[in-house]
């Protein structure tokens, strides 16, 4: 069967992933980027490298954009303005949900459709079955494409007619994966201070977080319930462990700042009378942060 041809403008790592699993999938598949000769290994593999990114825009109904930032995506795309009109523009660019719909619409100006995409995966998983691609925009739209869009990840989703939501949901979970990264930083440095090797700290680690995990399931629930009775522990029982860690950490020279930041959320709960509150209730602290 004929594949649909896709043209991918940027050739950084992420750039030249997605151009790749491209054209292992048998799309015809024309690159451009702005220093030319970046990607000379996917040239010699059969991609064609567009002379001007006009000519690369023309090539294919199908034309994938992953830049810097999307002020750099449009400052790009600009000369090839008259050359959108009728394509599918999908932009792969990182930023900000207000940024992917003024996007939607610069491109609606120029007579593209647009769908906007969040890779929640470094570029030597792209085009692997676990990787995940949240989609935004027409459903219609993403329907026509799916397939074509699905052979970078077997996670390709669309989960919204709203461009921008894409975006919310690739800082929200890189939220969650920067916290749990700078928790396990910080227990490595504190058992480091007792000569317990990271590696072998990190089995009960990751057993660890399995079983907090598990508690996420409660705490959503009790979030959109607003009804936050404890189930596990008060509030005001997890006031003491906490300032055991902070004791811990400042005695062997480890900085103990989210340590005090969470013992801060945990007082600040208490005094607003939720003590016997479960650890949900610190959702209160997110949503009016001022009060």
């Amino acid at each position: 069967m004929a594949r649909t041809p896709v043209t991918v403008i940027g050739m950084g790592m992420m750039g030249r992933a997605l151009a790749a699993a491209f054209m292992n999938a048998g799309h015809p598949t024309t690159i451009w980027n702005r220093t030319p000769g970046k990607a000379q290994a996917l040239v010699e593999a059969g991609a064609s490298e567009a002379p001007t990114v006009d000519a690369a825009v023309a090539a294919a109904p199908l034309v994938i954009v992953c830049v810097r930032d999307y002020g750099a995506a449009r400052e790009l795309l600009a000369p090839a303005e008259a050359a959108l009109s009728g394509r599918v523009l999908v932009n792969l660019t990182s930023g900000a949900s207000d940024e992917a719909r003024v996007m939607a619409d610069w491109a609606a100006e120029r007579g593209a459709g647009y769908l906007d995409g969040a890779i929640m995966m470094t570029p030597p998983g792209i085009g692997a079955p676990e990787t995940v691609i949240l989609y935004g925009g027409s459903p219609s739209l993403y329907e026509t494409h799916e397939k074509t869009l699905g052979v970078l990840g077997g996670g390709t989703t669309l989960i919204s007619s709203d461009v921008g939501l894409p975006a919310v949901y690739d800082v929200a979970l890189l939220g969650i994966m920067w916290a749990t990264f700078n928790g396990f930083m910080h227990a490595a440095a504190l058992m480091g201070t007792e000569k317990v090797a990271a590696t072998d700290f990190l089995p009960m680690a990751t057993d660890w977080l399995k079983g907090v995990a598990s508690f996420l399931t409660t705490y959503a629930h009790q979030i959109d319930e607003d009804s936050y009775a404890a189930e596990d522990a008060t509030l005001e029982t997890q006031i003491p462990p906490v300032r055991h860690l902070i004791h811990e950490s400042r005695i062997r020279g480890i900085d103990a700042t989210m340590a005090e930041y969470t013992e801060q959320l945990l007082t600040e709960a208490i005094s607003r009378g939720h003590a016997l509150d479960s650890y949900a209730r610190i959702i209160d602290h997110f949503r009016t942060p001022s009060a």
